[in-house]
């Protein structure tokens, strides 16, 4: 389907529920516009070892044309802290945001990270840490300026990059993060989470990087989606909030209109260029010389 009229009345039809029925409806609505894109692009380097886990791997795509010493993109994906892949031979998504940044003129880098039950808390961002890491030192072969990355994640994914901001609350190259629906400590930790969190309810304001989210002075991107559950639109407005206060203003951020928690993802790069091109303009403008 490639009709974004038909797509968002789908989308907007399965309302606000999570789960593997919608997961699997909303990408059969995307699958064919990213495979295109899949299909025209040149493939990535593949399965470079940032650490010695099995899952501490990740993927570089190079732009066509790179004259060398460009930003570099990091793709850090969601599944709850207890599933997905930088790519997946039966569907193209997450693989395609290195496809984005690389059509884009930038480097794009894709991650796999440790998963819960099995790793915890804070096994994501020590794993962005040590990508970090990796990239000061192998950036340039590639063609990528180690002093200019941006991390972009969703869900999962954007708590381990707003995790790491507290972990690592040093620079080290990094340029601006893009926080798409994610959990930073503004509504309390659900069972499902705790499998990655912990038992533990009295070690989650320590576990929870809100505080340090706030008080960073790397540039943030902020958005969820429309048809968000209300957890995810409370957690970014929440994130807002605490930044108004604290600072003064709020950081960028957008609604991504017509779109689910899955899609917000799964849709950048594609014809529905809204929230795309609000991204590129803030890694731009972040990333600038």
């Amino acid at each position: 389907m490639s009709d974004w009229r038909e797509i968002r009345a789908a989308i907007a039809a399965m309302g606000y529920e999570l789960g593997p029925d919608t997961l699997a409806h909303t990408r059969a609505l995307l699958v064919d516009e990213q495979q295109a894109l899949a299909d025209a692009a040149l493939p990535p380097i593949e399965d470079m070892a940032y650490g010695d886990h099995e899952r501490q791997c990740l993927d570089i795509y190079t732009p066509d044309a790179a004259d060398g010493n460009v930003p570099v993109l990091v793709w850090v994906h969601g599944g709850g802290f207890l599933k997905e892949a930088k790519s997946d031979p039966t569907h193209p998504f997450n693989a395609h945001i290195g496809r984005f940044a690389a059509r884009n003129d930038y480097v794009g880098v894709v991650i796999n990270y440790r998963l819960a039950p099995e790793s915890r808390w804070p096994s994501g961002p020590e794993d962005l840490a040590l990508v970090v890491d990796w990239l000061q030192e192998n950036a340039p072969e590639y063609g990528g300026d180690p002093d200019r990355i941006c991390l972009v994640g969703t869900s999962a994914g954007a708590a381990h990059i707003a995790g790491y901001l507290k972990h690592r609350p040093g620079e080290e190259g990094i340029r601006g993060a893009v926080l798409l629906s994610g959990l930073y400590g503004f509504t309390p930790v659900e069972d499902r989470d705790r499998q990655y969190f912990g038992d533990d309810p009295e070690g989650d304001a320590e576990r929870m990087p809100a505080d340090a989210v706030t008080n960073t002075d790397i540039p943030l991107f902020l958005a969820f989606a429309e048809f968000d559950l209300p957890r995810f639109q409370a957690e970014t407005l929440g994130l807002l909030q605490a930044h108004l206060q604290r600072r003064g203003h709020i950081p960028r951020s957008t609604i991504a209109i017509g779109h689910n928690h899955y899609s917000i993802g799964y849709h950048l790069g594609g014809s529905d260029s809204r929230l795309s091109g609000e991204i590129l303009a803030f890694v731009a403008d972040s990333t600038a010389a």
